[in-house]
């Protein structure tokens, strides 16, 4: 592990000059703290009140990662797990007055950490940031295409193409708790042909780098990146549709910021398709009388202020009607766990309490509109304690939309 405190240099043994990399590492830290706006705290702990994680547990604060990031205590933050049990939902960001972008602290604050040697708990036996690893190599060919069946209208390449993101191996890896996040994924291009769009969709498709950038791994991230960025341009995408908030969100934020203006437009279905509905290019036929609750991923709402196109859909379905829960749009609570690390027995409670919120609007399914939120929360409903207290399907809201088509 590395020791970012003064240290002898090459001006001769009784040098206490600071060593480049201490002051690399200094510099650094004082310039995201000022992008965060992280020193004018007031030390007010409204984010600690207001953080689902420290809710339940009491050795996590929000601030206090704060406060030892401003006083320069990098080597506490290496050595300290709580870095990682952050769920970088920003429910914090909504109540902090003086609007320090927590998020960006502590993504910052990981990337320096894991430079250092540091690294959360993964959950399921670090597979996933296997996979993604793997997903790095330039050679790799991928045979990923094999959910696209007869009544879906793709092509290879094209104007608008569609982002399929990991569920391809989604479904694989958590088989056991009845997740099936491919079927969001088959109905997102369903519902794009019912609008009259026949999508690319990229044969060898990377993971878009979303867990290895909020996980510290800049380099990784950037690796996925640019090899996803080169097949959008050899397809000829001037606009690319995501159903996952994760990789929406990244690409219209975090590609821009590393690679600079992208070639073409970053929209997410939802919001394509509720302009669809408007414009009476898409219609849903008459179904079965259901009550749902939408659960706002962090990524869509918070980060990406997306609330009322999941909504619209939602509502132009007949015969569907939507029992908010007591925290929805952007006071939502997270699904809890991000990133796939230290999934603990605090998220598992946290999960828990969400799932009871939403089996208290009356609903019998729970909508969502990412396949994690529907992974954790079909995670938990099998537990067998709360799977006779709450009595819910969970579902991807492209799912539902593309059953009611007819």
């Amino acid at each position: 592990m590395k020791d970012d405190s003064a240290r002898s240099c090459n001006c001769g043994s009784d040098c206490t000059c600071e060593s480049t990399d201490a002051t690399r590492l200094r510099d650094e830290m004082s310039d995201v703290i000022k992008r965060s706006r992280a020193a004018l705290c007031y030390e007010c702990g409204k984010c600690s009140g207001i953080c689902p994680v420290a809710r339940f547990d009491a050795s996590f604060s929000p601030r206090s990662l704060l406060v030892r990031a401003v006083r320069g205590e990098s080597e506490k933050l290496i050595h300290d797990q709580s870095v990682w049990s952050c769920l970088t939902c920003k429910l914090c960001d909504t109540r902090c007055p003086v609007a320090i972008d927590y998020g960006m602290l502590t993504k910052a604050v990981r990337a320096v950490v894991r430079r250092e040697g540091g690294e959360g708990t993964c959950t399921h036996g670090g597979a996933i940031q296997s996979l993604t690893r793997i997903m790095k190599t330039k050679t790799l060919k991928q045979d990923r295409l094999g959910w696209i069946d007869g009544s879906l209208k793709t092509k290879k390449r094209g104007e608008t193409v569609f982002f399929a993101g990991c569920t391809p191996y989604f479904d694989v890896l958590f088989e056991e708790t009845g997740t099936t996040t491919l079927a969001g994924t088959k109905g997102a291009v369903k519902l794009l042909n019912a609008a009259g769009i026949t999508p690319g969709v990229l044969p060898n498709e990377r993971c878009c780098g979303h867990d290895m950038l909020w996980g510290g791994d800049v380099e990784g991230f950037k690796a996925l990146a640019t090899q996803n960025l080169k097949m959008l341009e050899e397809a000829g995408a001037r606009r690319v549709v995501f159903s996952c908030p994760e990789g929406f969100a990244l690409f219209k934020s975090e590609y821009p910021a590393h690679f600079g203006e992208l070639p073409f437009e970053v929209v997410h279905i939802t919001e394509l398709l509720a302009e669809a509905v408007l414009e009476g290019e898409l219609s849903f036929e008459e179904g079965p009388e259901v009550t749902v609750t939408f659960q706002d991923p962090c990524r869509l709402g918070r980060h990406m202020g997306i609330y009322d196109a999941p909504r619209a859909l939602i509502e132009a379905m007949p015969g569907v009607t939507l029992a908010e829960m007591r925290r929805s749009r952007e006071r939502a609570i997270c699904c809890g766990v991000g990133g796939w690390t230290n999934c603990t027995s605090f998220t598992k409670q946290l999960q828990s309490d969400r799932l009871r919120e939403a089996g208290a609007t009356g609903a019998s399914v729970l909508v969502t509109a990412c396949p994690k939120c529907e992974i954790h929360f079909n995670c938990t409903l099998n537990d067998s304690t709360l799977k006779d207290e709450v009595k819910l399907e969970v579902t991807d809201l492209m799912a539902l939309a593309a059953s009611r088509l007819g």
